[in-house]
């Protein structure tokens, strides 16, 4: 088992700069491969990023590349979302997730989930 829990989503400008963090609380944290996912009212859940447990890969969503950085520390159980460039279309509910084995930008192979972070991006 996995819990999970997202901080560090606010409202920022666009332009601006945010770092999400999920801490993860469980035995298996170090083992999963962890992902990010986003929601705004309306769509359905959009692939953001997503880390293989040892932190030698890294994979985005097309809409991010480039902007976003995902990393994790897995001595603190930690995975971070470092997020740059902000624009008012990433205005979301971002969770992240975790599965163990490979990983997956597929959000329903995901096994747990945190109950998610507001980010809000003004113009």
């Amino acid at each position: 088992q996995v819990q999970l829990a997202e901080s560090g989503g606010g409202l920022v400008q666009a332009g601006g700069s945010l770092r999400l963090s999920c801490a993860a609380s469980g035995r298996t944290f170090s083992r999963s491969a962890m992902g990010w996912f986003r929601q705004s009212s309306g769509t359905e859940r959009e692939y953001v990023a997503s880390i293989n447990w040892r932190s030698t890969v890294t994979d985005y969503g097309a809409s991010v590349k480039g902007r976003f950085t995902t990393s994790r520390d897995n001595a603190k159980n930690t995975v971070y979302l470092q997020m740059n460039s902000l624009k008012p279309e990433d205005t979301a509910v971002y969770y992240c997730a975790a599965r163990l084995g490979l990983m997956s930008s597929v959000a329903n192979e995901y096994e747990y989930w945190g109950q998610g972070t507001q980010v809000t991006v003004s113009s």
